[in-house]
């Protein structure tokens, strides 16, 4: 399965919900870090746990953070969490979900409430 990446800055990029099998891929990439904003078992027992993307993530050599989100739910926490993490983890970073849209849109909050360092 091919990674489908959409690159919102240099630092910074989104994808939809990742298979422990691609972190080697992800790393390729060149991404240093990644971001799960999908909550367990939301997507039934298909949905790889977190717990197995962490360690598939670090067996590649990338950080990993659990900030599970959920769409209709998503506030301005949500928004500040993000934006540590980014400041705080060594990028660039993917970050994922179902589809990659929540990620985004956390993402794009970030920007517009002027959260983001340049």
């Amino acid at each position: 399965m091919a990674l489908h990446i959409t690159r919102l800055s240099p630092h910074f990029a989104t994808t939809g919900q990742l298979l422990p099998e691609q972190m080697a891929e992800v790393a390729a990439a060149g991404f240093r870090a990644l971001i799960d904003h999908r909550p367990d078992g939301e997507g039934g027992p298909e949905q790889p746990a977190s717990a197995s993307l962490c360690q598939a993530a670090e067996q590649a050599g990338l950080s990993f953070v659990y900030q599970p989100v959920v769409p209709s739910e998503i506030d301005s926490g949500d928004v500040r969490t993000l934006a540590e993490h980014l400041a705080a983890l060594d990028g660039p970073v993917l970050a994922f979900c179902r589809t990659g849209a929540r990620a985004e849109k956390l993402y794009r909050l970030a920007e517009t409430q002027g959260l983001l360092k340049p």
